[in-house]
């Protein structure tokens, strides 16, 4: 039988608590998951992507199973060069639905071998969001339970560098 492998693709701009729960339930349904760290040069990332990247190979260092990438290609491009068969993506409210389905019906039209399967967060993470996550940072709100402890310490030290959050 064939190993399926799963490609979780995000900015991650932080990796949250969310997150870390949808790749713990993939892990367990998938042989093999990447977590695929994007660029997105569209959006001004608060972590460069080799920091992001970092963080979600410390947080994810449990699973034996999971692996991280940083990528800036077309997503179906990256899949295909990771050997993933399936795409995986989170659900956390309808909101994000009508945005993923249209994704996922450009993807199968540019990769049809290319399977895209949705996730939902456990209830405690369905409204945690990473732009959330840095604005509440930012304003020197407490964002502890959000995220993991490595992850909140570098959203701290981000801000407290910047001068935004003193």
């Amino acid at each position: 039988m064939n190993k399926i492998t799963a490609i979780y693709p995000g900015t991650f701009d932080p990796i949250t608590n969310g997150h870390l729960d949808l790749v713990a339930r993939a892990a367990q349904l998938f042989d093999e998951v990447i977590i695929a760290v994007a660029e997105n040069k569209t959006k001004s990332p608060l972590f460069s992507l080799d920091e992001r990247v970092a963080l979600a190979k410390i947080v994810t260092a449990e699973f034996t199973n999971v692996y991280v990438i940083g990528f800036d290609n077309l997503l179906v491009e990256c899949a295909k060069q990771q050997g993933a068969r399936v795409i995986l993506r989170g659900l956390r409210a309808v909101s994000d639905f009508e945005y993923e389905f249209q994704m996922a019906g450009m993807n199968r039209r540019l990769a049809p071998e290319l399977e895209t399967v949705f996730l939902t967060p456990a209830e405690q993470y369905e409204f945690i969001s990473s732009s959330m996550i840095r604005e509440i940072a930012r304003l020197n709100g407490n964002v502890s339970c959000f995220v993991p402890e490595c992850v909140h310490q570098q959203l701290i030290e981000k801000f407290v560098k910047s001068g935004e959050n003193s």
